[in-house]
């Protein structure tokens, strides 16, 4: 017979155990890993933890882009220029991929905050069968259509370089998904470091393809394109084999008793929709830009914009990594309902992000000369030498200013408010950017320089505008709660 006591000791046992599924949900103690642990404590350690892997990660494909650009600027001024109009057609094709990452990550983050694993995975295994029916559509779209971009987009004589290079592109595009879809859920569940291992072995493995593939097997623009492929292929093996054969992450799935959910789908398509158009106007901003200066200029133009770019995109690689954890950290803190917790990560975040891109513009500005001759080395590239030394240095004025932007877009992801974010981009890309471009090259009579200072003049006037509104919404929620309370 049981004494009075042992029944009182049991039942606390029981409660004790109840109230330690609340706190995780489903959650079985060994499943919450490292990664959730950093999501779910402080926010300042967190945005340290999950972005300085990816930061790492980053710093080698800043690398591999470094010696991507390096390569292709060996076969002359027109694969450069070639690579410049492609260049909107791989922006678009990376936007449905990482847009659906960010919508599937971001709900998987949410849920980890509100401690719902079965969420967790029922919204991963939506994720990649909506990642597979994205591929089939993009790459039968993409083959089809891809002479009739480049003629439409004013390529001229580079279209058959550009051609060549898009193709490979297209066809791998199920690599890509994969690939950033994956990467995109170790991120989201807090696993950055492996989510660090994967991206840097395809970018060193691109580093050493490179040469082979476009001068050994004498493969040109294509050549490049293929090495991206080859590359990104071996990343998504790695994770592959985490997810569906170590099976050792947080996520699981279960793709035999997978039955389509709307809800699921419409809270991943939230924020993953708005995600890929942001991205997506980026790439339709590139491709307007590109006309402006084909106008004001010619295809010289489009090269020195498309290497400038790339030399931008490079420095701000840290805040991207920045960024991407402010997703998941944020993300995290709304399935909380702790809304201080995400300001405080986003002002934190901020104020790093800021302080590294102030350092790297410097250091670009003094090295612009010596950056610029890197990318012009062959002979027929050497004449757009000091139009790209002059832009170098003009655009290190938006490395600091786009932090505010970039991390605020972030929070809004986490927070599932894809659409506020849609429209901070489309603000600052399809408006104030081509806006300025237009007004400063034609108006002011400045030609290629408008275009310059009027593409840093629309970047920095949207992100302090994205800024200020995420801090007004950060306000109101906090408010909201508060009052809730009383």
């Amino acid at each position: 017979m049981e004494t009075a006591e042992e029944k009182g000791n049991m039942e606390e046992k029981k409660e004790e155990s109840m109230d330690e599924k609340e706190k995780t949900g489903i959650i079985p103690p060994q499943k919450v890993t490292e990664g959730v642990g950093v999501l779910l404590g402080d926010p300042k350690k967190a945005v340290v933890k999950l972005s300085i892997p990816i930061i790492v990660a980053m710093s080698v494909q800043t690398i591999y882009s470094l010696t991507d650009t390096f390569w292709v600027a060996g076969l002359g001024a027109d694969a450069l220029a070639a690579i410049g109009f492609s260049f909107p057609f791989f922006v678009i094709q990376m936007a449905l991929t990482s847009g659906l990452g960010v919508g599937g990550g971001a709900a998987i983050s949410r849920r980890i905050g509100a401690r719902d694993k079965a969420g967790v995975d029922n919204v991963a295994v939506h994720t990649f069968v909506l990642m597979i029916i994205l591929t089939v559509a993009l790459t039968v779209l993409g083959l089809a259509f891809v002479r009739d971009l480049f003629m439409y987009s004013g390529a001229g004589d580079t279209t058959a370089l550009g051609v060549s290079y898009a193709r490979v592109i297209f066809a791998g595009s199920f690599v890509f998904f994969f690939a950033n879809v994956a990467n995109s859920i170790l991120r989201s569940e807090g696993d950055a470091n492996r989510a660090m291992q994967s991206m840097i072995l395809g970018s060193a493995l691109n580093i050493g393809l490179d040469p082979i593939f476009i001068y050994v097997l004498g493969l040109g623009v294509a050549g490049a394109a293929l090495a991206t492929v080859v590359s990104f292929a071996f990343s998504g093996l790695l994770m592959f084999y985490w997810f569906f054969i170590k099976k050792d992450t947080y996520v699981s799935f279960d793709f035999h008793s997978f039955k389509f959910n709307k809800a699921i789908a419409s809270d991943i398509f939230r924020v993953g929709i708005p995600s890929s158009v942001e991205q997506i106007a980026l790439a339709m901003t590139a491709l307007l830009m590109n006309l402006i200066i084909v106008n004001v200029s010619n295809t010289d133009g489009v090269a020195v914009y498309a290497t400038g770019w790339r030399v931008a995109s490079i420095a701000v690689a840290p805040l991207i990594g920045v960024s991407i954890s402010v997703v998941s950290i944020s993300g995290a803190a709304f399935g909380e309902n702790n809304f201080k917790k995400a300001r405080h990560a986003l002002i934190y975040a901020t104020e790093i992000g800021f302080l590294a891109e102030a350092l790297i513009g410097i250091a670009v500005y003094v090295f612009a000369p010596q950056i610029a001759a890197v990318f012009t080395q062959a002979e027929t590239a050497a004449r757009i030498a000091p139009e790209l030394t002059r832009l170098l240095k003009i655009m290190t004025v938006f490395y600091p200013a786009v932090t505010f932007g970039m991390l605020s877009a972030s929070l809004f992801q986490g927070a599932g408010k894809g659409t506020s974010a849609l429209i901070a981009t489309l603000l600052r890309s399809l408006v104030l950017t081509p806006l300025f471009a237009l007004l400063l090259a034609y108006e002011f009579g400045w030609g290629l320089l408008g275009v310059w200072w009027g593409l840093v003049t629309g970047t920095v006037s949207g992100s302090l505008i994205t800024f200020a509104w995420a801090q007004v919404y950060l306000r109101r929620m906090i408010k909201a709660k508060e009052a809730n309370e009383k």
